[in-house]
C-alpha cells in the first residue's frame, strides 16, 4: 500500500468510526484533537501495520482496551491486558460512593477486594491521598497490572496477592469495596463483546451470579470497625437480592444506587462489628 494519511486510513474501515479512531490514535500516539487537525498527515510503515493488524483482530471481536492495552477510568488512563477485566463506566458509580465515605484530610482505612486492573483502588487513592487504601488480588498476573497502574499514578496503595481475606487476618477497615465476579454461569452475555475474551475467572460466580457477593457480605463483616461500610458492585437484575442478603447478615442503613443508565448498580450497607445497630 502506498503511503496514507490519516483521513484515507480512517476510510477504508468497516468497524466502528469510533473503535477505529481509538485504534488510529494509539497506533499513532496522538490525541483525538490530532487526528481532526491533522487529516493529511502521513502514517509511517510501522504505524500502518500496526493499525491495519488491528483493525483485523477488532472485526474479529477482540476489545479495543486490549488492543491498544489502555482503558480510562475515572479521568485517568489505565493499562489492560487480557489477565483482567476491562474497567468500565458503571463501576465509575462505585468509586464516586466510596469517596463520599472517604473524608479527605483522615487517614481513613479502605480495602479494595478482587482489584483486577486496580482501578478502583488506584482512584480512590488518586482522589484522597490520604487514605490508607489496601488491595486484594488472587491472580498474579492482575497483580502485577494494578501495580503498574499505581505506579503510573503515583498512587499509595497496599496490594496483597489473597484470595478474598485470606491475608487480611486480625485486619479491620473502615470502608470495604469491591467489583466482584457476579455473572451467573450460563449467562448469554459471556458469548458477546468483550465478555468473550475476558478472564472468565473474574466474571463469574456460581450458579446465580451471587456466590462471591454472599462471600464478602459474610466475611467483610469482621474486618469492618464499629459502624464501617461495605460497597460492591452487582448486576442489574441482582439489587433486591444483595439488599435482602445485607439485611439477614446484619447490615443496617443497606441501600442501592443508580448508575446514569438508571440502573440499580451498587449497593452496601454499614455494620457494627460491637454487635448492637443504631
Amino acid at each position: 500500500m502506498p503511503e496514507a494519511s490519516v483521513a484515507e486510513m480512517l476510510r477504508i474501515v468497516n468497524i466502528d468510526p469510533i473503535d477505529a479512531r481509538a485504534l488510529l490514535r494509539a497506533a499513532l500516539g496522538v490525541s483525538d484533537t490530532h487526528l481532526v487537525a491533522h487529516p493529511a498527515q502521513p502514517l509511517t510503515g510501522q504505524q500502518r501495520t500496526r493499525y491495519l493488524a488491528w483493525l483485523e483482530r477488532r472485526r474479529a471481536g477482540e476489545p479495543v482496551a486490549y488492543l491498544t492495552g489502555e482503558r480510562e477510568f475515572y479521568s485517568l488512563a489505565f493499562k489492560v491486558t487480557p489477565a483482567v477485566l476491562i474497567p468500565r463506566p458503571e463501576t465509575e458509580l462505585l468509586v464516586e460512593a466510596a469517596l463520599e465515605r472517604v473524608p479527605a484530610h483522615v487517614p481513613f482505612r479502605v480495602l479494595d477486594l478482587a482489584t483486577g486492573s486496580g482501578c478502583v483502588a488506584v482512584a480512590i487513592a488518586a482522589n484522597r491521598p490520604r487514605a490508607r487504601v489496601t488491595a486484594t488480588e488472587v491472580s498474579r498476573d492482575a497483580l502485577a497490572v494494578a501495580r503498574d497502574n499505581a505506579a503510573r499514578h503515583g498512587a499509595g496503595v497496599e496490594f496483597l496477592e489473597s484470595d478474598w481475606f485470606d491475608a487480611l487476618a486480625g485486619r479491620r477497615f473502615d470502608l470495604i469495596v469491591s467489583n466482584p465476579p457476579y455473572v451467573a454461569e450460563g449467562d448469554p452475555h459471556l458469548s458477546q463483546g468483550d465478555s468473550r475474551f475476558e478472564p472468565r475467572a473474574a466474571l463469574v460466580a456460581g450458579a446465580d451470579g451471587l456466590s462471591c457477593i454472599r462471600l464478602i457480605i459474610a466475611q467483610a463483616r469482621a474486618h469492618l470497625e464499629p459502624g464501617g461500610a461495605l460497597l460492591f458492585e452487582h448486576g442489574y437484575d441482582q439489587a433486591a437480592r444483595c439488599r435482602a442478603l445485607l439485611a439477614q447478615a446484619g447490615y443496617f442503613e443497606v441501600a442501592t444506587r443508580h448508575d446514569l443508565a438508571g440502573i440499580e448498580r451498587v449497593s452496601g450497607g454499614r455494620f457494627d462489628a460491637g454487635g448492637g445497630n443504631p
